[in-house]
């Protein structure tokens, strides 16, 4: 089983100085992929329901919010050499499909072919309105919105024509090293998150469950594979524990559970705290490699 990480890139703790520090002690423990997550915008007060918390409420300090992701694997890129670069996630709804493309292309040749692009279609409906997106059917945007960017990644000419998205025939360069594109990610709880995965996706990413609770979306991610004419071990299962402490015997019990990698949380307040958090995952890196 790999190990991944979870970084979330909230300022003032995430400066220049401890994500290339996070860079080269990811390489050096064996890393697969370095994930970042995505909100362009907080609120003090909203309406909308954090899905991760028993309050509904995303566990940010006032003041602080998250760097932009695709800047912030650029920045990892030039820092690092061999582990891979994801989101987690991109709230693809929100942004412009085109500019998306681009962004991800050049940060894939850039960096030599090592990105990861998980999306998924948000919880907080007041960013939605923030960014001028409508909040209804922003799954069948995502949908779309994945159209327009493999079109743009594989195709020399690329046109599309949706219910949400036009695109005249065009040409967008360069082209993604990885081929036919970067692997595509999905990232969800819902049924829905489920079927996107299994139809367009190379990886499903849930976040914040047990091992126990595991064996139903995995039962209904291979029925949905099968439709698809597609097999399970086509797709990595990615599971992040969130603020679940993550040890080597958990990270077993995920493995034993069908998970391909598991995304341990790295939340060091500082640049000081960077290697003893690195050290504290050393035994799930050890019995990972072993699984």
């Amino acid at each position: 089983m790999r190990v991944d990480l979870w970084v979330p890139t909230a300022n003032p703790f995430c400066t220049p100085e401890l994500l290339s520090l996070i860079g080269a002690e990811a390489e050096q423990r064996g890393v697969g992929t370095v994930w970042v997550g995505e909100h362009v915008v907080l609120f003090d007060k909203y309406a909308s329901r954090y899905p991760y918390a028993e309050d509904g409420r995303i566990p940010m300090p006032p003041g602080s919010g998250l760097l932009e992701p695709l800047s912030t694997l650029s920045f990892l890129a030039a820092h690092t050499s061999t582990v891979r670069l994801g989101t987690a996630m991109v709230l693809l709804a929100q942004r412009n499909p085109v500019y998306t493309a681009k962004e991800v292309s050049t940060l894939d040749w850039l960096s030599n072919g090592r990105v990861d692009f998980g999306v998924g279609v948000g919880w907080l409906e007041e960013e939605f309105d923030a960014v001028d997106v409508p909040w209804p059917h922003r799954g069948r945007r995502t949908d779309e919105y994945l159209d327009v960017l493999t079109t743009l990644w594989r195709d020399e000419t690329s046109s599309y024509e949706g219910e949400f998205y036009s695109l005249a025939p065009c040409s967008m360069f360069p082209k993604p090293v990885q081929h036919p594109h970067p692997p595509i990610h999905v990232g969800g709880e819902s049924d829905a998150a489920l079927a996107r995965a299994a139809r367009a996706g190379r990886g499903w990413h849930t976040f914040n469950r047990t091992p126990d609770q595991l064996a139903v979306p995995l039962g209904r991610l291979a029925e949905l594979l099968d439709a698809q004419g597609r097999r399970r071990e086509e797709v990595t299962v990615t599971v992040c524990p969130y603020l679940q402490p993550l040890d080597a015997d958990l990270a077993e019990r995920y493995a034993e559970a069908g998970v391909d990698a598991v995304a341990a949380l790295l939340l060091p307040f500082g640049v000081d705290g960077v290697r003893s958090a690195f050290d504290a995952l050393q035994p799930v890196f050890e019995r990972a490699a072993s699984l």
